[in-house]
């Protein structure tokens, strides 16, 4: 992908984004009270942050919303949280300033992280957003360059084959219609919970998100599929084609010396 191309990507999420928040749909709304009772058990039900992240330098990344931030903050982090929209950031301002809590707030796309220093973060964490970039391997190698060795790196990924199935089910199920070897934008769905309406996304094969976190300087540690799936839902509902084809997968890693990217990426057929 050229340069301006890959700009101009940006530049539409951006402003889907923003457009997303001025209507209140899914992903911009606030933390609730009830999430405060026990903060870091609402965002960390797996128990991966060990239980205390009182004083760690915590980076939300692709995260605005005003839930992901002031819940961490709440839980005792210095979070700071990053988001390609102004619109989610300022959410994350306004919840904070309510709350009573301090995070800092940087606007940039999750592939460009040249605001932050060499190892700054003790735990990275991402929530669903890695589909709205071309080229994951940047991501990844981003942030391995601001996180401590030892650091946890969480994030979640809309699996491959979720972005390949159609939403709507046939007397086979739910089929296949994209190809898996692509480089260009998955066409827009519209009323799907699996995808976003209006933004550009991008299906990432297993090779590039576990291959590429491994090459630069991540060791897994534990793998999740969130369970969605629901047999007595009506037909062609996210619950419903959950059991067929998982959404979502969660990665714990953590961050360790001595890797970095040396292996290029396989030659493919790739469809436009």
């Amino acid at each position: 992908m050229e340069s301006s191309d890959y700009s101009a990507d940006h530049e539409h999420n951006r402003r889907a984004w923003n457009a997303r928040v001025q209507r209140g749909e899914r992903f911009t709304r606030p933390a609730e009270d009830k999430d405060f009772e026990d903060p870091l058990a609402t965002v960390d039900g797996l128990g991966w942050l060990g239980g205390d992240i009182r004083g760690k330098q915590l980076l939300c990344l692709a995260a605005g919303g005003g839930r992901q931030s002031v819940l961490y903050a709440a839980a005792g982090a210095n979070v700071t949280v990053v988001d390609i929209s102004s619109a989610m950031l300022e959410l994350d301002r306004r919840v904070a300033a309510e709350r009573g809590f301090q995070v800092r707030t940087v606007e940039a796309s999750m592939d460009q992280l040249t605001a932050f220093n060499t190892a700054e973060f003790d735990i990275v964490v991402q929530p669903v957003s890695s589909c709205y970039i071309p080229n994951i391997k940047i991501v990844y190698q981003q942030i391995a360059r601001v996180m401590q060795i030892g650091g946890i790196y969480i994030s979640q990924h809309k699996q491959p084959a979720s972005l390949q199935a159609d939403t709507k089910m046939s007397q086979h199920g739910y089929e296949l219609t994209e190809a898996y070897y692509r480089k260009n934008p998955l066409p827009n769905v519209k009323g799907s919970r699996h995808r976003e309406d209006g933004t550009l996304e991008y299906l990432h094969r297993w090779e590039e998100l576990v291959g590429h976190l491994c090459r630069n300087g991540f060791v897994l540690e534990d793998l999740v599929e969130p369970l969605h799936a629901d047999p007595a839902a009506e037909p062609g509902s996210f619950d419903h084609r959950s059991c067929y084809v998982p959404p979502y997968v969660r990665f714990k890693a953590r961050r360790i010396a001595g890797y970095q990217e040396n292996v290029s990426d396989t030659k493919q057929i790739v469809v436009s």
